[in-house]
């Protein structure tokens, strides 16, 4: 889409069922869809051979005679990134009536194929290979197949989503079952039709299939009906307590309760349980891709440390799939439509306090650790140095590049991609409780949510512009929203928000008390040391040093990522033994002797550091008002007619 101004776009408003879209005016020209509903191009994924990695696609793609071209989709909306895995599709052949056709790939654009089409015909029939796996992105394993179908298909180059049509099947390995929102045809011995859907709601719609499966009804009312889909790769993984399972099916009513409707039919959480497929999650409208490892619904630790994973993608059918940033939207998934990122601060950020606050007013994680989760993430970002050169503006207007590229040493100093999601959790943490002090508690952000994403209605996109958001926050409480973004996020800002804590009734302290949030995630990691708020680095299990922090005395001292910490005060070092020392060195002048191995050179490193260990927390401030305590309340009940 041509980036238009927020004067032309303010009052454009993409109304939409998966079935159409209208795009600004000014759009680049789209060509006709020849795949129409009474014509759609046909799909089957056959996945029989999912547990060695591999699959097949076929399609049939309506064409029209001379040259012709077919894309791979490269965006892949929720990705933000032009994360399409070209490398995974193999064995690309093309046929008209039988006969084989050449094709020949665009020497610029790599997600293009180029073909010559026979006069007379009017199909064409295409089939791949899909490499399963690669290099940091399993997406199968003997038990588990990730199903997301923008990897399993070409389409018509420089049309129209809503436009494009498509009937897809699949046939899975036997004894194997599924999860998905697309509307079901047919189910019999392994292969599943599905009703023709538009391009769009195809590729929204991902369709997870695996040997151990648990499907949980969470929720049914008005019709509509949400699902936690459980994929594991053991049995036993599928043994989950009740008392688990009660908090998701709060979840739900919590997350309508907060946005005021929904904006789906259909919900299915489809949640792979399996160490070799790794973290993650993507949103989608009806539906979400999460990946988690083996144990993430039967250990309470797991739970507590990354318990928002599920809350964070369902809070995402409101707040990215329903209200959506008016220049990511894009009519296809490939040139020339990149996705423009610069209101993932809203996206991302505010979804991001979303999804937590969800999870503690649901009770996958318990409310009154809220400000021991609160400080873990406010002290990560006030601690990082790169905020001192870099605006949060800077990381989401370059999104796709930080979400890809930016990866290596020194994080802190760069800045990442995650940098929206935790600092858009502080600052939409920070607009809440301006609201509720400005109001006198009259009023909330969860008066901002309903303005903004409620309602009841089919899935649809309505898109959004800054000022819009500025003008919906000024309907619920008047205040200087315009300057309050333009200092936290169109600015460079050397502290994140930072009153909200006092505010909220609380002071931000550092002791040498361990903080269980920043505790869990470093166990989940691999283990090591979180010593980034005393000594002033990470270190791994192992003892490589991942980060270090400028300015303290570990920079100062010479270390750096890369390096490895072989011995502390001449002793191996473990974790044990590194916070022995840290504690010893407190209040004397002896400094902490390291052996540190770089490739294949050691040296001995003096860290002249005598304040004692660190981790941060929040402390109650006497006689004030607890607004965490308001905040994570579950809301489910008070919503109710």
């Amino acid at each position: 889409m041509k980036h238009v101004t927020v004067a032309g776009i303010a009052a454009l408003l993409v109304s939409l069922t998966f079935g159409g879209v209208a795009h600004a005016q000014g759009a680049t020209q789209l060509d006709t869809s020849l795949a129409t509903q009474t014509n759609p191009m046909t799909l089957v994924l056959d996945a029989r051979k999912a547990p060695i990695g591999l699959a097949s696609a076929h399609m049939t793609i309506p064409v029209t005679p001379g040259p012709f071209t077919i894309d791979y989709p490269q965006w892949i909306p929720g990705e933000h990134a032009a994360t399409g895995p070209l490398n995974d599709m193999s064995e690309l052949q093309i046929k008209a009536n039988g006969a084989p056709l050449q094709w020949h790939r665009d020497q610029v654009d790599m997600y293009a194929f180029h073909l010559n089409v026979p006069q007379g015909v009017s199909t064409i029939d295409v089939d791949f290979t899909v490499l399963l796996n690669g290099p940091n992105n399993t997406m199968a394993t003997r038990n588990i197949l990730v199903g997301n179908w923008n990897r399993y298909l070409l389409y018509q180059r420089n049309v129209d989503n809503m436009q494009y049509f498509v009937k897809a099947s699949m046939i899975m390995p036997q004894g194997w079952d599924f999860a998905s929102a697309l509307p079901v045809l047919s189910n019999s011995n392994g292969r599943v039709d599905f009703d023709t859907v538009s391009l769009e709601t195809l590729v929204d719609s991902p369709t997870d299939m695996g040997r151990y499966v648990k499907h949980i009804t969470t929720w049914t009312g008005d019709g509509a009906t949400s699902y936690l889909d459980l994929f594991a790769d053991k049995p036993r993984d599928l043994n989950i307590d009740d008392k688990v399972i009660a908090a998701y099916k709060n979840l739900t009513p919590e997350a309508m309760a907060l946005y005021g409707g929904r904006h789906w039919n259909v919900y299915h959480s489809e949640l792979t349980l399996s160490d070799a497929l790794g973290f993650q999650g993507i949103e989608h409208h009806q539906s979400s891709d999460d990946r988690a490892n083996d144990v993430f619904m039967t250990n309470p630790g797991v739970q507590m440390a990354i318990g928002d994973l599920i809350p964070h993608e369902f809070s995402h059918s409101w707040n990215g799939k329903y209200r959506r940033p008016f220049d990511l939207q894009q009519p296809n998934y490939n040139a020339p439509h990149p996705e423009r990122t610069e209101l993932l601060w809203q996206y991302e950020g505010m979804n991001q306090y979303m999804g937590d606050l969800l999870s503690f007013r649901a009770g996958i994680r318990d409310a009154k650790d809220y400000p021991e989760y609160f400080a873990s993430i406010y002290a990560q970002m006030a601690y990082e140095p790169g905020r001192n050169t870099t605006s949060i503006i800077d990381t989401t207007t370059g999104a796709p590049y930080f979400y890809t590229s930016a990866n290596g040493v020194y994080p802190s100093l760069r800045r990442t991609a995650g940098d929206f999601y935790t600092e858009g959790e502080l600052m939409w943490f920070d607009a809440d409780t301006i609201i509720r002090e400005q109001s006198h508690g009259k009023k909330s952000l969860d008066d901002y949510t309903k303005l903004f994403a409620g309602g009841v209605s089919a899935p649809k996109v309505v898109t959004y512009t800054r000022e819009e958001i500025e003008n919906d926050l000024n309907q619920v409480q008047p205040y200087d929203w315009h300057g309050f973004f333009q200092k936290y996020v169109y600015s460079v800002s050397p502290q994140p928000p930072t009153d909200e804590i006092e505010r909220a009734g609380y002071k931000f302290v550092l002791n040498d008390t361990p903080n269980k949030f920043i505790a869990g995630r470093t166990a989940l990691t691999g283990g090591g040391v979180p010593g980034w708020y005393d000594v002033g680095l990470n270190i791994g299990g192992n003892g490589s040093i991942s980060d270090v922090r400028e300015g303290s005395a570990a920079w100062n001292a010479g270390l750096a990522p890369a390096m490895t910490v072989v011995s502390v005060n001449d002793r191996a070092f473990d974790g044990d033994v590194w916070t022995e020392a840290v504690k010893n060195a407190k209040g004397t002048t002896t400094p902490i002797h390291l052996m540190v191995k770089q490739g294949v050179w050691f040296q001995r490193v003096d860290i002249d550091y005598h304040d004692g260990l660190k981790y941060p927390h929040l402390e109650r401030i006497p006689g004030t008002t607890d607004m965490f305590v308001d905040i994570a309340r579950p809301h489910a009940a008070a919503a109710k007619p």
